[in-house]
């Protein structure tokens, strides 16, 4: 996919913060994918940024609904299709997603070096 900066930044749309466990993830979107960005916590002034389709995100927040304690690596592992769901941050970009835009939140009972993330049904 080539990728053309001015196309990719023109009317994006912004969803919410989501709060991982080190930083935070700014999400935005346009037509047909959502972007997730990061502040780095050592360079000033940079970040990172990363893609994830919209119909992907659609179809798991289809096939999640209503589970709980749901992990980037469960996710990964359940994926028969390595498009869908290339890498295991591909995955937890995703479930970054689902709570941006409200429909997962992230389990903070739970103390572990994963993240938990509840799926609602809605």
């Amino acid at each position: 996919m080539r990728l053309n900066v001015r196309s990719l930044t023109a009317g994006l749309q912004f969803h919410g913060l989501t709060a991982g466990k080190r930083q935070q993830y700014y999400v935005l979107s346009d037509k047909s994918r959502y972007f997730v960005l990061s502040e780095s916590r050592s360079k000033r002034g940079a970040g990172n940024f990363n893609l994830v389709s919209k119909a992907g995100v659609e179809r798991l927040h289809k096939r999640l609904r209503g589970q709980q304690a749901v992990t980037a690596r469960q996710v990964y592992d359940r994926t028969r299709t390595r498009r869908q769901v290339p890498t295991k941050l591909a995955a937890l970009n995703m479930l970054y997603v689902l709570v941006a835009t409200g429909r997962a939140t992230i389990d903070t009972r739970r103390k572990s070096k994963e993240l938990f993330f509840n799926v609602k049904k809605a």
